[in-house]
């Protein structure tokens, strides 16, 4: 068999599969439906104390982080700075 052939070939297969996918379609919705609501049932929401831990470790971890960058911005506008008025001078 030519690799045309084969090629004319695998398209035809694909359309036969295509079809299939297409007529199956209703019932992969449902199915997808049904596994979300399976997983939804499992869901649940935190308690106040849970929301309570989590945002004080944001907000604690939002300072420490901001605290950070200010330290390394400012020493790196420092050495800049320091660098500019090396070639200044010159």
């Amino acid at each position: 068999m030519g690799v045309e052939t084969k090629k004319m070939a695998n398209s035809l297969a694909a359309a036969g599969d295509f079809g299939d996918r297409i007529k199956s379609w209703p019932e992969r919705i449902k199915t997808f439906y049904n596994d979300v609501r399976n997983e939804m049932r499992k869901v649940t929401a935190p308690s106040w104390k849970e929301v309570r831990a989590t945002t004080t470790v944001v907000v604690i971890t939002v300072f420490i982080f901001g605290l950070y960058f200010f330290l390394i911005d400012n020493a790196i506008q420092k050495g800049v700075t320091l660098l500019f008025n090396q070639f200044k001078g010159h």
